[in-house]
């Protein structure tokens, strides 16, 4: 992890400079010289001059358009010398200047009537670059809230979450596209929406524009529980894409609930040729550290020598959240409550004061159990779908469109789960190895393709069964698909995935296994023609 955010490799900056800017700026007859976060509705048909750097320049049909920002906010100048004509062609991204502006308003949003455009040169622009730097740093720097629980892994973790909000604040602030990534699960959404809640607003004020919500942000969900290089590629591409036709700039990557091992690295590194940055918050357990050196901020609870199953990711991105936008009203303080429950975190005490918060917001646990079986659901059927509206909707925007939906969906979803309980019940199959049971079911041979449950969660649902209905305490419960298995494991039954990796990888090298997930719950892949082979070591690996 970069223990400093580097602030000028971030920033657009001149290296020529010469005269004097006070005489500059006084030396010019002109309208009130304002910052653009000072101009509002009641401003319109109103005269100013404004200060900002070239941001981006879209030539229309009519107009120029020139993006600039002062460090306060952003503002489009429409410039007119000709239907199509390239006004003031000398002037291009990457230029700091000085515009005449008279306000008007289009399509519901603010922008500026060019009168005239003069560009700054050399000393006047230096120190108008340096002037917008220390706005920018001012305005990014991140002043920690208490966290919402008394917590020594937060703690621990606080310096890693200030660098990373800060890097997202001045990624905001500076215009810079961002991409969340998270696991396509409750606990992934979870993560994911409280970021989302927390940038969308300052995105939209800094731009003085609702639709700037779209055009800066993006969060879209990884099927798989990795950042695979199909989702760094698809990333980029469409970044490259949004550079070439609209100057943006190449994005600051979020990944959530994901990210932390080795077979997130390709992707990582993919995007960084291409300019992007990345920030990992997750709590997966991982071979060894390969990520954290090429990330702005690596937040993991493994990475301070603290247990991953303590904090889901949905806990830490929402008191990451907080710390890049502390406004009180976020609605998000109820999501760690039903993240950590929805994944099982292992810290009664946290729950416990999460809970509560939870229940200040008219929350119950039943009831975040119920919209967390509604999320799982609904993400299996969005697949790499968004969906910003329905997903406000799943998670309480408004509360009482979100009763209503999980009042509808839930039932039927729980009948879903009870007759794949009941096929899977019928399909497994139970061993003994010593003191341990093996519990197996060949998934694509009892579900048809696209059942709910899926995979995953009906491997867990049968395990719960066994472990809470049938009493088998030391358990080891394996779904097994033609290239992959999916595991849950008692504490008792002492087991590892990692470890599990490692062995099958020592004993059968040439069935390339890869994996991950937490020491008693995860998942692996491997070549299909090697799947009974593997099966088999599998067993005499639980059987040691």
């Amino acid at each position: 992890m970069n223990k400093k955010f580097d602030y000028k490799k971030n920033s657009n900056k001149s290296k020529k400079f010469a005269g004097d800017f006070k005489e500059f700026v006084s030396n010019i007859e002109n309208p009130t010289q304002v910052t653009i976060d000072k101009i509002s509705a009641k401003d319109k048909g109103e005269s100013f001059s404004v200060f900002g750097l070239i941001d981006k320049v879209v030539q229309t049909g009519g107009p120029t358009i020139f993006y600039i920002t002062d460090g306060t906010g952003t503002l489009a100048l429409k410039a007119f010398e000709g239907a199509g004509v390239r006004s003031y062609p000398h002037i291009d991204v990457g230029d700091a200047v000085k515009a005449s502006i008279k306000i008007e308003e289009y399509q519901d949003e603010l922008e500026g009537e060019v009168a005239k455009l003069w560009k700054l040169q050399d000393k006047d622009k230096k120190e108008f670059l340096d002037g917008l730097e220390k706005i920018e740093r001012d305005r990014a720097k991140v002043t920690p809230i208490p966290f919402l629980v008394d917590s020594p892994i937060l703690e621990k973790l606080k310096e890693r979450m200030v660098i990373a909000a800060t890097a997202v604040r001045l990624a905001i602030i500076q215009n810079r596209p961002i991409v969340v990534r998270h696991h396509n699960d409750t606990d992934g959404y979870s993560s994911g929406y409280a970021l989302e809640r927390a940038i969308l607003p300052l995105i939209e004020k800094q731009h003085a524009s609702v639709k700037a919500a779209w055009e800066f942000f993006t969060r879209a969900p990884c099927d798989a529980p990795m950042y695979e290089i199909d989702d760094s590629i698809r990333d980029t591409a469409k970044s490259l894409s949004n550079e070439a036709k609209f100057s943006n700039k190449m994005p600051l990557v979020l990944i959530v609930d994901t990210g932390s091992g080795e077979e997130d690295l390709l992707g990582i590194l993919q995007g960084k040729v291409h300019g992007e940055d990345f920030i990992v918050v997750d709590h997966h357990r991982f071979e060894e550290d390969v990520v954290s050196e090429h990330t702005i901020a690596n937040i993991n609870p493994f990475l301070v020598g603290e247990d991953g199953a303590a904090y889901s990711a949905g806990m830490l991105c929402t008191e990451l959240a907080r710390f890049i936008n502390p406004d009180p009203n976020l609605n998000i303080t109820q999501i760690p409550a039903m993240a950590g429950l929805s994944d099982r975190v292992d810290n009664p005490e946290a729950i416990k004061k999460y809970l509560e918060i939870a229940h200040t917001k008219g929350y119950t646990k039943e009831m975040l159990g119920e919209i967390a079986t509604v999320i799982d659901f609904v993400s299996s059927r969005l697949r790499f779908m968004e969906a910003r509206e329905y997903v406000e909707v799943l998670f309480g925007e408004p509360m009482k469109k979100q009763k209503a939906l999980v009042d509808l969906l839930a039932p039927y979803i729980r009948g879903l789960e009870k007759k794949g309980l009941e096929m899977a019940k019928s399909a497994r199959k139970l061993e003994k190895f010593g003191k341990l049971t093996l519990q197996t079911i060949s998934i694509e041979e009892t579900f048809h393709r696209g059942f709910w449950p899926r995979p995953g969660l009906m491997v867990g649902i049968l395990h719960d069964y066994a472990k809470e209905k049938e009493k088998l305490s030391n358990l080891v419960t394996v779904g097994i698909l033609a290239d992959a298995m999916t595991i849950r494991a008692t504490d008792e039954a002492d087991f590892s995935v990692q470890e599990l990796i490692k062995y099958l990888n020592k004993e059968l090298p040439e069935a390339f296994v890869e994996g991950g997930g937490h020491k008693n719950a995860g998942s692996i892949r491997f070549m299909p023609s090697k799947k009974e082979k593997v099966l088999d070591l599998f067993k005499k690996f639980v059987g040691k």
